[in-house]
C-alpha cells in the first residue's frame, strides 16, 4: 500500500508520461493485463487511457488491471489510469 505521500510523489512523475495502453469496447483480458505487467516491469510508472467506446467505468477499470498485474492504483483522473509496480531489475524510481 502507497502513502499519501507516495502517491503525490507518483503522480507528480507521472504528469508528463503519454498513455501508452488504451481500452476499448472489449474491456480488459489476459493480453492487455501480461503487456501491462511487462510495461510496468521496465517503467515501473505507466498510464492506460480508456477509450470513449469503453462502457465500463474508469475506477473500475483500474482497480481491476491493478489487482491482476499486481501493480499499485496511484490515480484515475477522467479517462486516465496511472499504475506503479516497483521494478525488480530495472528500479529508477526511489519513493519517498
Amino acid at each position: 500500500m502507497l502513502t499519501g505521500k507516495q502517491k503525490r510523489f507518483l503522480r507528480s512523475e507521472a504528469h508528463h508520461l503519454q498513455p501508452i495502453f488504451q481500452v476499448g469496447k472489449g474491456g480488459t483480458n489476459d493480453h492487455l493485463v501480461r503487456h501491462i505487467e511487462e510495461a510496468l516491469e521496465v517503467r515501473e510508472l505507466i498510464k492506460v487511457s480508456v477509450l470513449n467506446n469503453c462502457l465500463d467505468d474508469p475506477k473500475e477499470i483500474g482497480a481491476e488491471v491493478a489487482e491482476a498485474a499486481g501493480a499499485e492504483l496511484v490515480q484515475v483522473i477522467g479517462k486516465t489510469i496511472v499504475l506503479y509496480k516497483e521494478s525488480k531489475d530495472h528500479k529508477t524510481i526511489e519513493l519517498p
